[in-house]
């Protein structure tokens, strides 16, 4: 058992457990991680916001960019740091595969890294066998499925955090160790998001001898020591580069980095649903044990810091409750064995009934898509997705069957205990997933990719022509425009000026449309066909 474990909590997993099929329940957890984490890597172009942004820096450090400032469709870019555009780079040379399908497998790497330190945190607060349940909460999250298969820098700055929490649990039992993992994951959040996580990250490691008894002994101030060390290759030379390249963007970019904001009511909200099932699980441990255990601790006081930083330090946006997942899922994992069996079987039948009818909701809103039947929701999904063209994929439709199959014999042979309800969870994780990947993939592509209008866009653009201006155009288009098009916009917001012959303008529903003037002529306009918010007007000077 860990050492950082008192008697009750050994008392609670001194339980004896199975050990026969210990083998082959690990080697069906690592199937299904497999599963998570490479169904939709592929298949699909860039959605915004974030993917599309991201694959306009990597086509910049393809095309032999500045790797120290990335650059969005010919701006500079600073509100990431490099690595995770610098890694997804590099997947994005491999043959056989479009650049953003290939990028996108880079998030499978850190996907599999950041589940990898999960589960050892797991085993290591909770002992032997817990850290398959911690990997099974984990990917059991709604709100991480999306973000977790996508081109974005947050899928690498919450591998730092997994590295660095697992670090602080590691370290009253392996200093050296945890002292070079700390600092690794302090320097990959840093080189993924900026100083937030590595603020996050280290005010946790700091706060932890002063505030609890058990982090307070001298071989943690090994595990401090080795983390700045360790550290510092990842942190200094790009800071160094950036300070010396580009002293002006460094400055604006430090400014940035201190902006404060107010969204602790938005995230309180927004945590409900997005932690689910971690945070029900989560608060059942808090409520039946004291807050003076050791791995309580830890989990609480990194939840802690990460919801405060965060609330004053980011906008608005679901993405940024990842690292609260973390501490959530290390907490929860108790709850698997502690759990009363009628709560367990409430959250068990809970799942079943929610997958279940989601499930059935997706299998038969393609099935409208295909047949035209039921006719009103048929017109339905054709009006949300109008680009759209049916077409039975008989690879996606087997897969789909069997995501479908394979839950339904999870879910008929379980034997209803509480690590039950866990594992249905998950593989009820998997088919919804699964079957979006699959049966509504063309489907959501074709409503959410900017390749067809930019590209008919493109074709409409004058044989000769100096540059365009561009009004109220946003980044992700003016990233769209860059991937698709090898469109670069000069920014009327920054220009002030009509000096381009071209002008192009993004219309937004409820915001009055700019007149160009009689010395305009419109030559092209266009959107994404189910596209009822935004729409583009390029027009030419007379």
């Amino acid at each position: 058992m860990s050492p950082g474990l008192d008697h009750d909590w050994q008392a609670v997993f001194a339980n004896p457990k199975p050990k026969i099929g210990e083998r082959t329940k690990t080697r069906l957890l690592i199937l299904l991680c497999v599963l998570w984490v490479i169904i939709g890597l592929a298949g699909h172009a860039p959605w915004k916001p974030d993917e599309l942004i991201s694959v306009s820096i990597i086509k910049h450090l393809l095309a032999g960019g500045d790797w120290v400032v990335p650059m969005l469709a010919g701006e500079p870019w600073l509100k990431n740091p490099p690595l995770y555009y610098l890694v997804a780079a590099l997947f994005a040379k491999l043959p056989l595969l479009s650049l953003h399908d290939a990028a996108r497998l880079s998030s499978g790497m850190w996907m599999s890294l950041t589940l990898l330190f999960i589960g050892m945190a797991g085993r290591e607060l909770w002992g032997v066998g817990s850290g398959r349940q911690t990997a099974l909460i984990f990917i059991g999250s709604i709100g991480l499925v999306f973000t977790a298969h996508s081109i974005s820098p947050e899928v690498s700055g919450l591998t730092g955090y997994a590295m660095a929490f697992y670090a602080l649990a590691l370290s009253p039992r392996r200093p050296l160790r945890a002292g070079l993992l700390l600092g690794t994951g302090a320097g990959i959040g840093f080189l993924s998001k900026g100083l937030l996580n590595l603020e996050i990250i280290t005010s946790s490691a700091l706060l932890l001898p002063l505030l609890f008894d058990h982090w307070r002994r001298s071989s943690y101030w090994l595990v401090l020591s080795v983390g700045v060390v360790a550290a510092l290759p990842w942190i200094a030379p790009w800071l160094v580069q950036l300070q010396q390249h580009a002293p002006d963007l460094f400055d604006s970019w430090l400014e940035n980095s201190r902006v404060i904001s107010r969204n602790f009511v938005y995230f309180s909200r927004a945590i409900l649903w997005y932690a689910w099932p971690a945070l029900p699980l989560a608060i059942w441990t808090l409520s039946k044990w004291r807050p003076d255990h050791a791995p309580i601790q830890l989990c609480l006081l990194f939840f802690l810091i990460s919801f405060a930083m965060l609330g004053i330090s980011t906008t608005s946006r679901d993405v940024y409750l990842l690292p609260l997942l973390i501490p959530l899922t290390l907490l929860a994992t108790p709850a698997v064995e502690t759990l009363s069996r009628s709560l367990a079987a409430a959250l068990n039948w809970f799942g079943i009934m929610l997958f279940a009818v989601v499930g059935g909701f997706i299998w038969v809103g393609w099935f409208a898509m295909m047949t035209g039947f039921p006719v009103k929701l048929a017109g339905r999904m054709h009006k949300l997705s109008l680009g759209y063209v049916p077409e039975f994929n008989v690879v996606f439709f087997i897969a789909a069957l069997m995501f479908t199959i394979v839950w339904i014999v999870v879910v008929f042979n379980s034997n209803r205990s509480n690590r039950a309800a866990i594992n249905d969870w998950a593989v009820g994780m998997l088919l919804f997933w699964g079957l979006v990947m699959t049966l509504w993939l063309p489907w959501l592509d074709a409503a959410k990719s900017y390749q067809a209008p930019f590209l008919s866009m493109q074709k409409a653009l004058p044989a000769n022509y100096a540059c365009i201006t561009a009004r109220d155009v946003g980044e992700s288009q003016r990233a769209a425009l860059d991937y698709y098009a090898n469109i670069h916009v000069q920014r009327f917001e920054i220009v002030q000026s009509l000096s381009c012959d071209l002008y192009l303008i993004e219309d937004e529903l409820g915001r009055a449309q700019v007149d160009p003037g009689d010395d305009w002529k419109l030559v092209w306009q266009g959107k994404r066909p189910s596209d009822r918010r935004e729409s583009f007007r390029l027009y030419q000077h007379l």
